[in-house]
């Protein structure tokens, strides 16, 4: 199932035709090797006669927090897509969040998942029923050409695209906000960065918001959105990221990952570990900004091995990072599995 946008579809050949049949098998070795490189240094017999005493309630606190998390993200959402005239209900594409959330479970980036739920937002009635389900089978088992998909679709990837840009500005803010306050731990030059992506995320805002209330900007967005037939996404834009709303969306965002963060703290409390705040403000804003590239399958290897090297900074176990790392991987297929409702459901 290809579930990424593509703007031709014209066939690769030679080469490019042999790496993309065995990309897929990459992806997976890849996993494989990062995952067996972040435990191959874990003293298995040490943690055993260690005689760990897990904390089953710290587990239910983490996909506690992981599920709100995703509610959340599904939310805000659900709310641009009603904002740009979309008729469905709000728990149903709150709901849809979680299938694209769930899919991202089984492929390389958390990108496939967004082009999933924006494909079936369109086929969703007031009702919350898919409409023309042959189509939507059609659609998601081949790439979608947006230069000569329907306007509505069009629409729908692009409130997808306002979502994912409210979620990264987030998860930049709350990096840089953990490297000004622990970044000196990092790197000498952890505090400045700190405070340069925290500036730069606030000066980017700042002229997107002054652009939208500048008329002739305003209307030059029009008027490209009207070539486009997707006037109907300016309402969404602008509750996005016009002035105040985008301080607004700005703390959401940052809540929503502080939600994940939280749940990565439960994870290694359940073991008996504990990180500093800062270092896990810094460690997890940075994987998430790795998940995005198609490297390994759903995070798995690099997950671990990134958090395992980045707490090392701080003192943690890397054997209990690399445990930890693993029930938050568990606990996030588990916190998504209402998406399988919309699988179930085309079936």
């Amino acid at each position: 199932m290809s579930l990424h946008p593509e703007s031709t579809t014209k066939a690769p050949s030679g080469w490019k035709s042999v790496l993309k049949r065995a990309w897929p098998t990459i992806r997976i070795l890849l996993s494989i090797g990062l995952l067996w490189k972040a435990t191959s240094g874990i003293d298995w017999h040490a943690i055993f006669e260690s005689e760990i005493q897990m904390e089953p309630w710290w587990f239910l606190a983490a996909l506690t927090s992981a599920t709100t998390a995703c509610l959340c993200g599904g939310f805000r959402w659900a709310f641009l897509m009603r904002r740009s005239g979309f008729q469905g209900r709000l728990r149903n594409y709150i709901l849809l969040y979680f299938t694209g959330a769930l899919v991202n479970q089984g492929l390389p980036s958390t990108l496939g998942g967004d082009s999933y739920r924006a494909i079936t937002a369109t086929h969703l009635d007031k009702s919350g029923a898919l409409t023309g389900k042959k189509d939507l089978d059609e659609e998601l088992h081949h790439s979608v050409d947006l230069e000569h998909a329907t306007p509505k679709l069009r629409l729908s990837f692009a409130m997808v695209l306002v979502d994912r840009l409210l979620g990264l500005a987030g998860n930049n803010l709350l990096g840089g906000i953990g490297l000004i306050i622990g970044g000196a731990t990092l790197a000498a030059w952890g505090t400045d960065l700190g405070y340069l992506i925290t500036g730069a995320m606030i000066t980017v805002g700042l002229l997107i918001a002054a652009g939208l209330a500048f008329k002739p900007t305003y209307r030059l967005l029009e008027k490209i959105l009207e070539r486009f037939q997707m006037t109907n996404a300016l309402p969404g834009i602008h509750i996005a990221f016009s002035w105040p709303y985008n301080v607004a969306q700005a703390a959401y965002a940052i809540t929503v990952h502080c939600l994940l963060i939280f749940t990565f703290y439960c994870c290694l409390r359940a073991y008996g570990g504990v990180a500093p705040i800062p270092s896990l403000m810094i460690g997890l804003p940075a994987l998430s900004l790795l998940l995005m590239l198609p490297i390994s399958i759903s995070g798995w290897g690099l997950r671990e091995a990134t958090l395992s090297s980045v707490l090392a900074l701080w003192g943690v176990n890397q054997s209990i990072t690399v445990l930890a790392s693993i029930s938050f991987g568990a606990i996030t297929v588990i916190s998504v599995l209402p998406g399988a409702y919309f699988l179930l459901k085309r079936k």
